[in-house]
């Protein structure tokens, strides 16, 4: 009894002592946690939650309510406007942020009137894009296509067709997003609804296949006859040789004589979005559209004009 008594203190004492089993602490990896914990927002940031605005301290780590509603401004923070009856800042959504600045922009590009002062409208840009806004990278050129484009809606063009198809032009080769809309949008005040359509060119090209596909058949015979007597060559080599003559021959057959003036263009109605596509020129001497070509959705019914050289397709408004 003596003996086992003995052992269980021995075990006791190593037990005790042994690091084995003793947890072992990382300070890096403790101090690490320490300084994740403490990134957070900046103190004193203020958050605007569906009812009320929430401030966070960054001492204590906590969130917590300003007393502010979530439809009062802060105009350290974004760009507010004086509601002129009560007195106060008002909070603006991002849709009417965006209409401001494109009414200031469209007023001091096209008229030279400045509508709000330099630091509002650097608080206005700076405020929507934080808010991922696209309008913020809008230059010169976009600003007036998009004025031109609201003053024609209002019935009061400050351009005419062709400076307004030459700018259109020069923002399709920039790439602008303000000039190739192809998702069709709908305008409640005119009930028109628009889209840019694109240039088939896979099914431009197959319109010189027919007549590709004879010449090169005429080719081949005309080689074996003349030239099979005097040498003899692999048929790919001979079709590879008048190839120029070919390509010479069908593009000038096919654009002179069978569809003259031709373009196919593609995309969704302005309406149901549904694609649909579009041929301009003549064929074999009948004509068909040449500027502005006026179909009919075979899905929706729905008329719509589609534009040349600006391929911008849009509803015939109503009476």
């Amino acid at each position: 009894m003596v003996s086992s008594m003995t052992r269980a203190i021995a075990l006791a004492f190593l037990v005790g002592n042994a690091s084995g089993f003793a947890p072992s602490l990382n300070y890096g990896k403790v101090a690490t946690s320490l300084q994740m914990v403490d990134d957070g927002p900046a103190d004193g940031k203020k958050i605007p939650s569906g009812k009320k605005e929430i401030g966070y301290d960054q001492a204590s780590g906590r969130f917590f309510e300003t007393g502010r509603g979530a439809e009062e401004c802060i105009p350290d923070d974004e760009y507010c406007v004086l509601d002129n009856d009560s007195g106060k800042l008002v909070r603006l959504t991002l849709v009417e942020k965006e209409r401001i600045f494109l009414d200031a922009l469209q007023s001091f590009y096209v008229s030279g009137r400045q509508l709000l002062p330099d630091d509002e409208f650097d608080l206005l840009k700076e405020d929507l894009s934080w808010n991922g806004s696209s309008l913020v990278q809008m230059n010169r050129n976009e600003a007036k296509y998009l004025a031109a484009l609201q003053a024609y809606l209002n019935g009061e063009p400050i351009m005419t067709d062709a400076e307004f198809d030459a700018l259109k032009t020069t923002l399709k080769e920039e790439k602008s997003q303000f000039a190739v809309s192809t998702e069709p949008k709908c305008y409640i005040d005119t009930g028109v609804c628009t889209v840019t359509m694109k240039e088939d060119f896979f099914r431009s090209n197959l319109l010189y296949l027919p007549v590709g596909g004879i010449l090169s058949l005429v080719w081949l015979g005309v080689g074996f006859e003349l030239i099979e007597p005097l040498i003899r060559l692999n048929p790919l080599l001979l079709f590879a040789l008048g190839t120029p003559l070919i390509y010479n021959g069908s593009k000038t057959i096919t654009d002179n004589f069978i569809f003259t003036d031709n373009k196919i263009v593609y995309g969704p109605c302005p309406s149901c979005e549904v694609e649909n596509r579009v041929y301009f020129g003549n064929i074999l001497g009948v004509e068909g559209f040449t500027d502005i070509a006026t179909v009919k959705c075979p899905n929706c019914k729905v008329e719509f004009n589609v534009q040349r050289n600006s391929l911008r397709a849009s509803t015939v408004p109503k009476e």
